[in-house]
């Protein structure tokens, strides 16, 4: 029971994860830019996203801008685009993997093949917080070097944005819930190796020497 309910704890874990996950990589404000300028009416909030860079203005005004060209973007963005979407389909299938061999459902047939099915969503959801894990700490990196700068001018710097944030919080969800639902399989494992099932020795030999020496005494 214990087990199960840790599952299900794990589940509602990657259940965040996944949806923390794909807000991050669609979201607009991985890098944040205010320019306050000399008027407050006048502020402006730049914002740029791994699909689009979007500027708001104090007056209410909204406009974003998608990047189309793919070559002209930088490394890092480039590797975040690839990395963020690959962690969104792992941990897709890393939901769908669990819900079938998690103890508390009805798929999956016996319980061995409900355990490797929940060590394979588990080890999905470590790859998809790794993946994760990895392009929010470059972006976040290159954020950082860009800032401290000083041939940058000021108005070219940015900050990390929300979407940063929710990508770390995502990608350490993911990552707590693989380990949960790996451990828990293991333990199972381990458990009937260390402790295997007692083999029942039945004195067969000795019921029929028995047997034999009775019916040479009723002959």
């Amino acid at each position: 029971m214990a087990s199960a309910s840790l599952q299900f704890f794990a589940f509602i874990l990657a259940l965040f994860g996944v949806f923390g996950d794909i807000a991050a990589t669609l979201l607009p404000n991985w890098k944040v830019n205010a320019d306050v300028g000399s008027n407050i009416i006048t502020a402006i909030t730049q914002m740029q996203g791994l699909w689009m860079d979007c500027t708001w203005y104090s007056t209410g005004m909204f406009s974003c801008t998608l990047k189309y060209s793919i070559l002209s973007l930088p490394v890092y963005i480039q590797a975040a685009r690839t990395t963020m979407v690959l962690s969104c389909i792992l941990s897709a299938f890393g939901i769908c993997i669990t819900t079938v061999g998690m103890k508390c459902t009805k798929l999956g047939g016996d319980s061995d093949s409900k355990s490797h099915a929940c060590f394979a969503g588990g080890v999905c959801f470590i790859l998809a917080g790794i993946s994760g894990l990895v392009p929010t700490s470059w972006y976040t990196r290159e954020i950082i070097s860009n800032f401290l700068d000083q041939t940058i001018p000021e108005s070219s710097k940015h900050e990390p944005g929300g979407a940063v944030y929710t990508g770390f919080i995502s990608a350490g969800f993911l990552l707590i819930a693989g380990v949960i639902f790996c451990t828990s399989c293991f333990k199972k494992q381990q458990g009937a190796w260390i402790y295997p099932p007692k083999q029942h020795h039945f004195p067969s030999t000795e019921q029929e020497s028995n047997a034999g020496y009775n019916l040479k005494d009723y002959v």
